[in-house]
């Protein structure tokens, strides 16, 4: 039948929209629930239409403040494990030394191991070296685990560089420094930029780590946590709405980027 062979023919796309669909339809019901004006505590069923959310986004007690400080742990924890996991993903693929492939290995623990694991080993950590747990001790447990996600993303394109090219720029009287910010960086920098956002991502989105660490300390995966427990807001329905789109916006932007670079090297 036609209809069977056009279905054949086309499985793959199929089933890739259908994985899509799934994927998107959460962020889909967040954002219509972000438009609602439920009548209890609860913002469960869709009751009216309204924008009383999106004009007082912070109208909640202390969710703006949980967001804040969700966003410094996030651009704290990714600047620093962005540097540290660069560093450690060149010392790993250009140079030779004893126990580097225990390190690679090690390197992958964090990925591998249960959440809880890690959290209640870093809490164990925490408390038998007296630390009081709150801001700086989430930021510290946030760099450990996103270091991995970093070193493992800035590896596979260092790999991927050819030598050649810094080869050339030394032959062209290019001293190391220079050879690094003007061929080594720029090449590297994709792949720099991966470990960062979702380095960015894991951090700001993370609550098992940060629950176990976080002492009174209440971050924005917290508060939505404890306020699911009393009646969910519509602001956070709010603030998930715009986050979705701003990082929509952000790939679409990397895109036309991208595109416009290989138009012009085309041309």
């Amino acid at each position: 039948m036609p209809v069977l062979r056009w279905i054949r023919r086309n499985l793959v796309v199929i089933a890739g929209l259908l994985t899509l669909a799934y994927m998107i339809l959460p962020n889909i019901v967040v954002m219509v629930f972000s438009f609602n004006k439920p009548k209890g505590r609860f913002n469960y069923a869709w009751q009216q239409f309204s924008l009383d959310a999106w004009k007082d986004p912070c109208g909640v007690a202390d969710l703006c403040g949980s967001l804040s400080l969700s966003l410094q742990i996030a651009f704290w924890a990714t600047l620093v494990a962005t540097a540290l996991g660069t560093a450690v993903a060149f010392a790993l693929v250009r140079y030779r030394f004893r126990a580097r492939g225990a390190i690679s290995s090690l390197i992958f623990l964090p990925m591998a191991m249960p959440e809880v694991v890690m959290a209640a080993s870093l809490l164990t950590l925490f408390l038998n070296m007296g630390a009081e747990l709150g801001f700086w001790t989430v930021l510290i447990a946030h760099i450990m685990f996103c270091l991995s996600f970093v070193v493992t993303a800035v590896k596979a394109r260092v790999m991927s560089m050819d030598p050649r090219l810094e080869e050339a720029a030394r032959d062209l009287y290019a001293g190391p420094v220079q050879t690094f910010v003007r061929v080594t960086l720029p090449i590297a920098a994709p792949g720099i930029a991966a470990g960062a956002l979702l380095a960015f991502a894991l951090s700001f989105d993370d609550f098992i780590i940060t629950n176990f660490n976080a002492g009174s300390t209440v971050t924005f995966p917290m508060f939505v946590w404890g306020s699911a427990q009393r009646g969910t807001p519509v602001q956070i329905n709010v603030i998930g709405t715009a986050m979705f789109v701003i990082a929509v916006l952000m790939v679409l932007v990397g895109q036309l980027i991208a595109n416009r670079r290989k138009s012009n090297a085309r041309n």
